[in-house]
């Protein structure tokens, strides 16, 4: 089922999310939906706080990253297979210099910034059957993984821009708050009535 995804202003991006313990219920259910909402929205990634849910979970599927417009194999062609599930992940370690990229994101509809984000990045998590796992990433992956992983911890990706710049954007977030925006999937929004 395709969830309505949760746009800025909504006080649920803000929270920092719950740990999730097995058994949880619904969950099966919860991350096939998540995947069906963040495939009709075109998305790489989506956290539960997105849709309204406040715990620690987020989905990835950076496979576009994997091919350019033509089709063509990228230097990120490992990304084809990259689609996993995150459960009650924590970041352990963040290195490199860090690098600027253009981000965007599913709750703030057209809007896209540059975001300076670490290389690399040591992530403890569990797999949807609860299984441990700690695991290096680079690259695209690290950073779609640190994009998540605020949004758990309830940042986005405009809280990282200077002030100066958050503020020029102030009317657009608050269009985008109030459902004046061009977005082509479900979404809701916290100041319409």
């Amino acid at each position: 089922m395709i969830l309505p995804i949760r746009a800025y202003g909504d006080p649920v991006l803000k929270k920092v999310a719950q740990d999730i313990e097995p058994g949880h219920t619904g969950l099966k259910q919860l991350i096939a939906d998540m995947f069906e909402t963040m495939y009709a929205a075109s998305g790489v990634g989506l956290a539960a706080p997105q849709i309204g849910q406040s715990i620690r979970l987020f989905i990835v599927d950076a496979s576009p990253f994997a091919e350019d417009e033509d089709g063509e194999p990228t230097e990120d062609a490992h990304l084809k297979d990259f689609k996993k599930v995150f459960i009650n992940p924590y970041i352990v370690e963040e290195e490199g210099e860090e690098w600027p990229f253009e981000e965007g994101c599913l709750s703030i509809p057209t809007i896209r910034e540059e975001v300076k984000r670490q290389p690399r990045i040591v992530l403890q998590y569990q797999d949807e059957n609860f299984k441990e796992y700690e695991e290096e990433f680079e690259g695209f992956a690290a950073r779609v993984i640190q994009h998540e992983h605020d949004h758990l911890d309830g940042v986005l990706f405009v809280d990282h821009l200077t002030p100066l710049r958050k503020r020029l954007l102030n009317g657009k977030l608050r269009d985008i708050s109030q459902g004046r925006t061009e977005a082509k999937y479900k979404m809701r929004f916290p100041m319409t009535k």
